[in-house]
C-alpha cells in the first residue's frame, strides 16, 4: 500500500470519526431533551441552500473551536451531513436555526451548497424554548453560556427554577448555583467563559459579598494558579475577618452626587479595590483606598508610581 493510500485511509477513518461523534451528540441529547410546547413539531425533512439559513441571534453559544470545525468540514467534504440540522420557517425561501450550528458552520467551510435539515412550526417562543433547551443538551457550554441560557429561558419564556430544572432534568440547586454566577463581576465571567477558572473557582469567589473582594481573590487565583480548595479557603479567611475589608460599617454613608460616584467607581475599577470618596459640602474631602496585604499594597503603589 502506498504512503498516499495509507493517508488517504487514515483520513477517511478520521472523517469517519469526526461524524461518528456528531451522530452520538445528536442520538443521546433526542432522547433527552423534551418537547417545549405541543405546538411544535417536524413536518418535513428537506436540502435548504446554506444562504437561506440565518442563525438564531438568541443562540447561546458563541465560542466554536476552530480545530474541530476545520476536522468536522473535512469529514463533510468526504461523507456528507449525515445528521440534519434543525431550521424552522420564518418566511419565503427563509429558515431560522435551532440547532446544529456546529455543522451548519463546518457545512459553509466545506463549501456545500445546501444541508439536509429537519423543518419545523413552532409558535415564536416556542421557537426560543426549544431552542434553548436543544442546545444546553446538545453542546459543550461553558459554564456561563449555561448560566445565561437559564436566564433567559426564566426571562423569556416566563419560566421559573423549578420549571427550569424540570424541563433541563437537574435539581434546582444546580440551576441556582449556574444562575449565580451571573452576579460575578463581569472580569470574573469572562475567565470562566474562557476557561481560566472553573466552576469551583468562580462558587467559591461568590461566598464573597464585596465586588472589590472577589476582584482580589480573582486576582490572586490568576497570578499565583490556585486551586478550588485554596480560593474556599482564603474566602472563608476573609469573610470571617473583623476588617474593613471582611464587614460593612453598619451605618450606611450618606450617598454621593452622581458624578463624584462615577470618580469613586472608576478608581475602584481601576485599582480593583474598594475606594471610598468623602467630599464635604465645602469641596473638601478625602480618598480612602483599601489593601488586603503588603504584596497589594505594593501592587497599588506600582500602579501610583511611588
Amino acid at each position: 500500500m502506498s504512503m498516499a493510500q495509507i493517508n488517504k485511509k487514515q483520513g477517511l477513518g478520521k472523517g469517519i470519526r469526526a461524524l461518528l461523534d456528531t451522530i452520538d451528540e445528536e442520538m443521546s441529547s433526542k432522547d433527552a431533551v423534551p418537547a417545549a410546547t405541543g405546538q411544535n413539531t417536524v413536518t418535513a425533512t428537506a436540502r435548504i441552500p446554506l444562504d437561506q439559513i440565518i442563525v438564531n441571534p438568541k443562540q447561546p453559544r458563541h465560542d466554536f473551536d476552530e480545530t474541530a470545525l476545520k476536522e468536522l468540514s473535512e469529514s463533510i467534504k468526504l461523507h456528507d451531513i449525515i445528521q440534519p440540522v434543525t431550521v424552522v420557517k420564518v418566511g419565503h425561501n427563509q429558515y431560522q436555526l435551532i440547532s446544529g450550528e456546529r455543522r451548519l458552520r463546518a457545512s459553509r467551510l466545506a463549501g456545500l451548497a445546501d444541508i439536509p435539515a429537519y423543518v419545523r412550526t413552532a409558535d415564536s417562543q416556542g421557537m426560543l424554548e426549544m431552542a434553548l433547551l436543544e442546545n444546553l443538551q446538545r453542546e459543550n457550554l461553558n459554564a456561563i453560556e449555561i448560566a445565561l441560557s437559564y436566564r433567559q429561558l426564566m426571562d423569556e419564556c416566563g419560566l421559573n427554577q423549578e420549571q427550569v430544572s424540570e424541563r433541563m432534568k437537574k435539581e434546582r440547586s444546580t440551576v441556582a448555583n449556574y444562575l449565580r454566577l451571573l452576579k460575578l463581576p463581569p472580569d470574573v465571567q469572562k475567565s470562566v467563559r474562557d476557561g481560566e477558572l472553573s466552576m469551583g473557582h468562580a462558587r467559591a469567589i461568590i461566598g464573597l459579598d464585596h465586588i472589590e473582594q472577589q476582584l482580589y481573590v480573582y486576582r490572586e487565583t490568576i497570578q499565583k494558579g490556585l486551586s478550588v480548595r485554596q480560593v474556599e479557603q482564603m474566602v472563608k479567611d476573609m469573610a470571617s475577618e473583623k476588617t474593613p475589608s471582611g464587614s460593612l460599617p453598619k451605618s450606611l454613608p450618606a450617598k454621593l452626587p452622581p458624578a463624584y460616584k462615577r470618580i469613586e467607581d472608576n478608581m475602584a475599577s481601576h485599582f480593583s479595590t474598594k475606594v471610598k470618596l468623602d467630599r464635604k459640602k465645602t469641596g473638601k474631602g478625602s480618598i480612602h483606598i483599601e489593601f488586603y496585604n503588603d504584596e497589594d499594597l505594593e501592587r497599588i503603589m506600582d500602579m501610583m508610581k511611588l
